[in-house]
């Protein structure tokens, strides 16, 4: 067994857990509780040296309440939800305003967490704040030698060019990052018109429960006919919506059953949602991939019209209904609809997990890199589809996966 000082090397066990109590707070665990939970656990049973029992089959059993005997080539809950929280980890340290925080990291192959200061920069170089941004310094660093000397200036030339070239490749890295973002909605954000963001609509309650102002404990249950929004359609839009916002983008919402054609053809629009979007299914029907479902609505798929029957991005309801646990599947796409002669954006997964990983894939600079490697590598052509996979483990999406992609 490692030492527990070994472990932790040099920051204390309070300051770690200050700084898990930081990171869960965050966005990116706050509004989950499987991923807390499971960080938590790997943390403090590394705090207390008992690295032994951060196994994949014994976190299946302590977090996930799976049987002892489960079958972890079947269920990779442990697997994909560590996926997930390295990738959040990593979001959060991306933050400057997290740069000078101890880092916690959980690295890949393994379930045992580490625990460092931020890594001091070799070769006397020091990455300070600047008001616009962190910015690499060289430092004096010590020497016994002459000051002067030709070893010395050598060396100083080194590190120069070290620092030049990681700054480059930095700067590049950066470009590319929102080079991705850019190229896909470019040919939305450069239409003069509004967009429309076209969103499923759902009839939830014939009644509504408002509270009274004077005693908000006291409820009134009232006749009404609402219509609502699934939450991860919603996150969804937001996400969408924030892409818009921040490039100055004006935006409208409307839902399905309120939308018309006159509606579409007055701009571009972002369609979320597939099965309870029909204009979701108009618009990507004819396309190469497109949604397909039984008589009964009990299995639902995503089919390539270059290979009809032969179904295999399906979603059995029956299975999701009685197990959370199931692998769902979504189109994203971006072409001229030829009704409208307008551009149309799709996010639409089969169930509400696959939109929800839609909206992430379409608004993160990584994830659409790839998308867009693809499409240079197809020729550059202006319309493009993908379709995605993810597991969902109780209820929860896990990090998207591009299954196929066309270009025309």
């Amino acid at each position: 067994m490692r030492d527990q000082q070994d472990l932790i090397e040099e920051p204390g066990v309070d300051a770690v857990r200050d700084e898990l109590d930081r990171l869960l707070a965050s966005p990116f665990f706050n509004h989950s509780r499987r991923f807390p939970n499971f960080l938590r656990f790997v943390v403090e049973r590394t705090l207390a040296g008992d690295i032994e029992k951060i196994k994949e089959r014994t976190l299946g059993i302590e977090i996930f309440g799976r049987d002892a005997d489960y079958d972890t080539a079947t269920d990779p809950i442990v697997r994909v939800t560590a996926a997930e929280i390295r990738k959040r980890v990593a979001q959060y340290y991306q933050d400057p305003a997290h740069s000078k925080e101890l880092r916690i990291s959980l690295p890949s192959g393994s379930y045992v967490p580490q625990f460092h200061w931020p890594s001091s920069s070799p070769m006397g170089v020091a990455v300070r704040e600047h008001d616009a941004g962190p910015v690499a310094v060289l430092e004096p660093i010590p020497s016994a030698e002459p000051h002067g000397s030709f070893r010395t200036v050598l060396r100083w030339s080194a590190v120069c060019l070290l620092v030049l070239a990681a700054l480059a490749v930095s700067w590049v890295w950066q470009r590319s990052r929102l080079t991705a973002i850019d190229s896909f909605w470019q040919p939305v954000l450069s239409r003069a018109e509004p967009v429309l963001v076209c969103v499923a609509d759902q009839l939830e309650y014939s009644v509504i429960e408002l509270r009274d102002a004077a005693d908000p404990s006291h409820q009134f249950v009232l006749k009404d006919n609402l219509t609502a929004m699934v939450i991860d359609d919603l996150d969804a839009v937001v996400k969408a919506a924030g892409i818009l916002q921040s490039r100055g983008k004006q935006y409208g919402l409307k839902g399905e059953g309120a939308t018309n054609l006159d509606d579409l053809r007055r701009g571009p629009t972002v369609f979320v949602g597939a099965f309870d979007n029909a204009w979701t299914l108009r618009l990507t029907g004819p396309l190469r991939y497109h949604f397909a479902n039984d008589a009964t609505m009990t299995r639902l798929w995503i089919e390539d019209s270059r290979a009809p029957g032969q179904s295999k991005w399906v979603v059995d309801r029956s299975v999701q209904m009685a197990t959370n646990n199931y692998r769902d599947y979504a189109i994203v796409a971006r072409f001229t609809d030829s009704n409208t002669g307008q551009v149309a954006v799709v996010i639409a997964g089969i169930g509400r997990g696959g939109t929800r990983v839609a909206g992430e894939f379409l608004t993160d600079n990584s994830d659409l890199a790839q998308l867009m490697r693809a499409a240079k590598q197809g020729g550059d052509k202006k319309n493009m589809e993908a379709v995605l996979s993810t597991q969902i483990i109780d209820g929860e999406p896990g990090s998207p996966k591009m299954e196929a992609v066309y270009f025309w």
